[in-house]
């Protein structure tokens, strides 16, 4: 696996666990009773981004380790990643 490899599959893991991070401990406008005329009530007010980027990317990390280990160990060959073995071409 190249260092470009590897940085693409951090960027994938970064992101993906970015955006199932972001809807957690959002409190919005509606919930605190602060709303701001313009805004819609489900409008944030508290995001916690910097601490969500921090953990994402520590997250991120660890699985990117993971699956590089994974990959590099050789045990899961593209040959077996062959999900629909029955689908053949046409003749």
């Amino acid at each position: 696996m190249s260092i470009t490899s590897a940085l693409v599959l951090f960027a994938v893991i970064w992101f993906l666990t970015f955006l199932i991070a972001l809807p957690i401990r959002v409190k919005t406008q509606g919930d605190l009773g602060k709303i701001e005329p313009g805004t819609h009530a489900g409008a944030p007010q508290e995001h916690h981004l910097k601490k969500k980027a921090w953990i994402t990317t520590g997250v991120a990390l660890v699985l990117t380790v993971a699956i590089s280990g994974i990959i590099l160990s050789g045990k899961f060959p593209i040959s077996e990643l062959d999900l629909l073995p029955v689908i053949a071409p046409l003749e």
